[in-house]
């Protein structure tokens, strides 16, 4: 009898790491969205250099949370204090499990004191859901999912557009289209503009280093609002961002998009395996990388390891409270930024050449992952000392990034080896072709690791870590 669940699928398999790493769901795609529209490098240049516009319609689900009890609910999922929290701010929820580990992460707006959209990955969006339907609270849920990795021709309608205009010359563009200034104001926090006589809400946000504006609105306004931002950006260098160049925004400012969804073990949560479909993202993902454990609680995270740590506010109830209080004063492993050795990464391209001996585990350009979520082993001495999580190539920096955490008594500025590729030729995943490891020296280098970043997101997660 096949599984329903994923609970049902992690009794069959045996073993969750081996399921895991051997998931042919195949590579994690950003939906719809052209892969290039100029070229990869060009794009990335741009939101360092002029300004870019970032299309995020397709790749994230939505979930909507309006009733009396939906800031209740919320603030019981999130390690995120509410005070303060009024409508027309935005804040980057983070929800944990009873033991402490990390879920997922989304973008949480709050459009009235009753109604919330959360933005982001599958996991999360599935742990409210799940705390909705078993909790006695008064709240409404409206999911839209991210669109399908492949349509097929079939058309793909969604319930909002959302955009992105960021870069040194989004300033400009945004007032133009505005017809005037636009609202000043803070990070995370959103107002209005207008675009072409309509009212678009706009949230302060930044990815590229630069703040800029989110705009959101109707997805039957997608075409009219994108049409008008491209022809605003005319005279200021404005370039339309790909599904390749995208995703690595992030290695330049700082955020681990991917970490693997901690709810695989535990007898509390038992009941959520048993409520999540034998189809859903925890059930199918990939796990990628030269790191391999029997025990799948050794890919777990904490929110201090990625950064989240100044979220932690112990002046509400939620799950995972009494786990994290217990841990909270302890060293942490932390995030941080690997430069990839040049002349390494050059000899590990050199074996794709290389009729006669075996070739070394491809790096796909500009993003390298190649499953849902990676690990990568981080060295020192011959012993373990961190992990890398997520990388590729940044034509700003000229440079192979990665992000990832090390020990606490790791260095900035330490070089380490970072071992490439998996281990015995493979796995069956189909992004893995039969190859070979190798070890890549990594430089421990600050998070963000673009100057830009690190100046533009003071005060917040990317630059704040702990001493």
């Amino acid at each position: 009898m096949s599984a329903k669940n994923l609970e049902q699928r992690l009794q069959e398999a045996g073993n969750t790491v081996r399921m895991l790493r051997n998931s042919k769901v195949g590579a994690y795609v950003y939906p719809v969205v052209a892969p290039e529209f100029a070229n990869w490098r060009d794009e990335q240049r741009a939101w360092r250099e002029s300004a870019v516009l970032f299309d995020q319609s397709h790749h994230m689900a939505e979930l909507k949370v309006e009733g009396p009890d939906a800031e209740k609910l919320l603030s019981y999922l999130a390690i995120n204090s509410f005070k303060n929290f009024t409508p027309g701010k935005a804040k980057h929820f983070v929800p944990v499990t009873p033991e402490g580990y990390v879920i997922g992460d989304v973008i949480m707006f709050r459009e009235s004191e009753t109604e919330f959209n959360l933005v982001g990955r599958a996991p999360t969006v599935s742990w409210v859901q799940y705390q909705a339907s078993i909790g006695n609270y008064d709240v409404k849920l409206t999911e839209d999912p991210r669109s399908p990795s492949r349509p097929q021709g079939k058309p793909v309608v969604r319930r909002h557009y959302r955009f992105q205009v960021q870069g040194p010359n989004a300033p400009a563009i945004l007032e133009k289209l505005n017809g005037g200034p636009v609202p000043d104001v803070k990070f995370f926090n959103m107002d209005y503009i207008t675009i072409k006589g309509r009212k678009v809400r706009a949230l302060r946000h930044g990815m590229a280093g630069v703040p800029g504006l989110e705009l959101y609105g109707p997805y039957e306004q997608y075409d009219e609002i994108r049409e008008a931002i491209l022809e605003a950006g005319e005279g200021h260098g404005l370039v339309a961002v790909g599904s390749r160049a995208y995703a690595t925004n992030t290695l330049e400012s700082g955020w681990i998009p991917s970490p693997l969804p901690a709810i695989y073990t535990g007898e509390s949560i038992k009941g959520y395996r048993e409520w999540l479909p034998a189809n859903s993202y925890e059930a199918t993902g990939a796990i990628g990388g030269s790191y391999v454990s029997d025990n799948i609680e050794d890919y777990y995270l904490t929110p201090y390891e990625l950064g989240y740590g100044i979220y932690v506010k112990f002046d509400h109830d939620f799950i995972g409270r009494e786990a994290l209080e217990k841990i909270a004063d302890k060293p942490h492993r932390r995030k941080v930024t690997f430069e990839w050795n040049p002349e390494d990464v050059v000899k590990a391209f050199a074996t794709m050449f290389d009729r006669e001996g075996p070739n070394v585990k491809y790096m796909d350009w500009p993003l390298s992952n190649y499953a849902s979520t990676s690990f990568d082993m981080i060295m020192k001495d011959g012993k373990m000392v961190g992990g890398s999580m997520f990388g590729g190539y940044s034509y700003n920096e000229r440079r192979m990034l990665s992000l990832g955490i090390v020990n606490p008594d790791i260095k900035e500025g330490e070089v380490l080896t970072l071992v490439w590729g998996e281990p015995n030729g493979g796995t069956d995943k189909t992004t893995v072709e039969p190859s070979t490891q190798m070890d890549i020296r990594v430089k421990v280098s600050p998070v963000p690791y673009s100057r830009d970043a690190r100046e533009s997101y003071a005060d917040s997660w990317r630059s704040r870590q702990p001493a």
